[in-house]
């Protein structure tokens, strides 16, 4: 398996647009954190959100090719689970359809990312400090705010049984906890 910093370098190498780069952090930091609260491997399902859109540069006009060149690159450096879990985070292109944790929480942990930087982009400060909890509930309830973000992928969260205040939580935690990395 791949550590960190081999990642990094594969990350750096293929994302050339810095909100993408800063999202991959996003991912991994909510994923090592699910992974912890559900008793999994953090190493390995932060790499999964470090490399996850390891191709979007190359294919964000063609989402039919998304994660498919990611997992042809990664195929012999990850394990399996990983690079079922990349394939499935664009299932509606690839047919891997999400079955393990890890699936959902990529899904999940994608998706409400983009909705928590939005939160914190709105604050008078642009601070994720400034970012609770009731503020991302009160975000996700309002459809209009951050109105691409798919609420309905936040919700696998609840596949694995944790409540969605329990995954704000988690998440808002995450990525305050890289905050600097971030910029916010």
């Amino acid at each position: 398996m791949l550590t960190r910093d081999e990642a990094l370098q594969f990350l750096y190498k293929n994302l050339r647009t810095e909100n993408l780069i800063k999202h991959s952090f996003a991912v991994e930091a909510i994923l090592e954190d699910m992974a912890k609260k559900l008793g999994e491997d953090p190493q390995l399902w932060g790499l999964t959100g470090l490399l996850h859109d390891l191709d979007y540069d190359f294919t964000k006009n063609e989402p039919e090719k998304h994660s498919k060149i990611t997992v042809q690159v990664l195929s012999a450096l990850l394990p399996l689970e990983a690079i079922n879990a990349i394939k499935a985070h664009n299932y509606q292109y690839t047919a891997q359809i999400p079955q393990t944790y890890l699936d959902k929480s990529l899904i999940a942990a994608d998706a409400v990312s983009g909705l928590i930087i939005a939160a914190a982009l709105v604050m008078p400060s642009k601070k994720l400090a400034d970012v609770t909890t009731k503020t991302l509930i009160t975000k996700f309830k309002d459809k209009s705010f951050a109105a691409g973000c798919n609420r309905k992928r936040i919700e696998l969260c609840e596949d694995m049984e944790l409540e969605l205040q329990v995954f704000l939580e988690l998440s808002i935690n995450a990525l305050k906890r890289i905050s600097d990395s971030l910029e916010l």
